[in-house]
């Protein structure tokens, strides 16, 4: 597995529990269930991804500046989720909070797999995205024990 089957793995992950979340109403069971699992998701996979990705991307000229752009992004995902830490479940404003929340991730995604990964690839041998896969499964392992 090269890491940006790993990396895909976790954005398929969390596509799901964001279209799940944004069906969900009001201050229910159902909407904290799905919220902390799409929090610990992009929580996680974002440390780990930025250690197993972006680190190593920083250092290939090529690479750096998109490195540095995807990190960015991971500080606007970090402030939405600020943002819905401290709104309540039943406020009108969440679910307008969830949306942006969504639109965020999906932009992120959606940029990552289709213009880092193919910049990414350029830069790391077969050996070097196998072994970044594997440092990448073994940090969210980390991350996601209890």
């Amino acid at each position: 597995m090269t890491i940006f089957e790993a990396l895909r793995e976790s954005h398929d992950k969390q596509r799901r529990l964001l279209a799940l979340l944004v069906e969900t109403s009001g201050d229910s069971d159902g909407r904290d269930e799905l919220y902390r699992r799409l929090r610990a998701e992009l929580v996680n996979h974002a440390g780990a991804e930025e250690r197993s990705l972006y680190v190593p991307m920083m250092e290939h000229d090529l690479t750096q500046e998109k490195a540095r752009h995807s990190v960015a992004e991971h500080h606007e995902i970090d402030e939405a989720l600020e943002a819905l830490d401290t709104t309540d479940y039943s406020s009108p404003g969440w679910l307008a909070a969830a949306r942006r929340l969504q639109d965020l991730v999906i932009h992120h995604l959606d940029e990552e797999e289709q213009e880092v990964f193919q910049l990414a690839g350029r830069v790391f041998d077969d050996a070097t995205k196998t072994q970044l896969a594997s440092t990448y499964q073994e940090d969210m392992l980390e991350r996601e024990a209890p």
